[in-house]
């Protein structure tokens, strides 16, 4: 059985001090206090990942983080409705992406959401391989737009009614940010914003 270094590291972060002291003595070797210095796109690939990210600012004393780490532990995930579960973990990876930026909502500040645009799968089915296998929504500071299969569309009606007016709560510090977060999270955006059976 392989063990990976970022699973031991997690584990370590969320253990007591007895649970320390033994990871430390199975693993003399690795430095435990060692900050990933790889950007947050890198180290936030899942859910999952986020998650641990709130874990490990909240052990450094980021009391920030707690009410949702909280609300998430005491979460009922399995009798959730698809769009509040989705809803909840979209919560934690923002707050993961944003590294401790949190909006003041004023005036001069500016707030970042992924925007999707919904394609019928006509619409999909005809288009080309590129432009199917390109996820990427519209970026919103230069609208500059790529094809998805699912992507913001103003309707002021559900299932897809959404603007930077409203999802305070899921914002971004910056357009990268949000672009990267709509794509490699589409499926709990589209969980999220879409009407499920």
């Amino acid at each position: 059985m392989k063990i990976e270094e970022k699973n031991i590291v997690a584990a370590y972060q969320s253990a007591d001090e007895n649970g320390k002291k033994m990871l430390v003595a199975l693993f003399p070797d690795m430095d435990f206090n060692k900050k990933d210095e790889r950007p947050i796109t890198e180290r936030i690939k899942s859910f999952e990942d986020a998650y641990e990210e709130l874990k490990r600012r909240q052990a450094e004393g980021d009391k920030s983080v707690t009410n949702l780490i909280d609300d998430w532990d005491d979460f009922n995930s399995e009798a959730a409705d698809p769009d509040i579960l989705a809803f909840f973990k979209l919560r934690i990876i923002c707050a993961a992406l944003n590294e401790g930026w949190m909006p003041k909502f004023t005036e001069d500040e500016a707030r970042w959401y992924p925007w999707h645009w919904l394609y019928t799968q006509e619409e999909i089915d005809r288009m080309e391989a590129k432009e199917k296998k390109v996820r990427c929504m519209m970026q919103t500071t230069d609208y500059v737009t790529e094809y998805a299969g699912f992507a913001y569309a103003h309707s002021f009606a559900a299932p897809s009614s959404a603007s930077a007016r409203i999802g305070s709560r899921l914002c971004l510090k910056n357009s990268e940010l949000a672009s990267y977060c709509g794509t490699q999270f589409i499926d709990l955006w589209a969980c999220f914003k879409l009407l499920h059976k």
